[in-house]
């Protein structure tokens, strides 16, 4: 019944994560934004908002390497086992005073895979999506470091083309992907921001 009420759990992509130590295949559209934008190198420091269940902190784990840095926020708690340099913190993402992830800034690269809970109507969702990535983008602002990327997931929407515009207005180029790993039903895509601007 599980299998019949559940239409991934058959799915390859999902199957070939849980092979590879990762807890969800969201993993293979960081993989694939990151081979594009050649966005992690060793010794970064990355913020990771949303990062439950833990694949993305994971796969940025692995490609900063021990000397590098990976603080992964989620309002929910992640049972994910991660190597020591990835610091997991359940927390609000948006609360930019909490100095257990905070204290950590200035950060190399912020990503935000966060999506609002489905409602079943389509416009609220959208909108909640537009709020969770501008509010994504505002902490990639104060955190992060000039020169530094940001990724953020948007449901597209008529508020794609302002939230395309933040991005260009903070960063000096602008790229719009929709990983292969995307599912074929969904309507996300993800902004990518390269080269912030220094802080005024």
């Amino acid at each position: 019944m599980a299998k019949r009420n559940n239409p991934y759990v058959g799915d390859a992509r999902t199957r070939q994560a849980k092979s590879e130590g990762y807890p969800a295949r969201s993993v293979y559209k960081l993989e694939e934004i990151d081979q594009r934008c050649r966005l992690l190198h060793q010794g970064q420091r990355v913020l990771d908002l949303g990062a439950a269940p833990g694949s993305w902190a994971l796969y940025a784990a692995g490609r900063v390497g021990p000397q590098g840095l990976v603080v992964a926020i989620d309002l929910k708690p992640m049972v994910q086992v991660f190597p020591p340099h990835v610091i997991a913190v359940q927390a609000d993402a948006f609360d930019l005073d909490n100095a257990d992830w905070a204290a950590h800034a200035p950060f190399d690269l912020v990503v935000s895979d966060m999506a609002p809970n489905t409602s079943g109507s389509k416009v609220r969702d959208q909108a909640l999506s537009h709020d969770l990535f501008m509010h994504a983008l505002d902490v990639a602002k104060r955190l992060a470091r000039p020169r530094s990327n940001f990724v953020g997931k948007l449901f597209m929407s008529n508020d794609f083309a302002a939230a395309k515009s933040s991005v260009a207005q903070a960063y000096g180029q602008v790229r719009v992907l929709r990983p292969e790993g995307t599912r074929h039903n969904s309507s996300e895509v993800f902004l990518v921001g390269l080269g912030k601007a220094a802080d005024e």
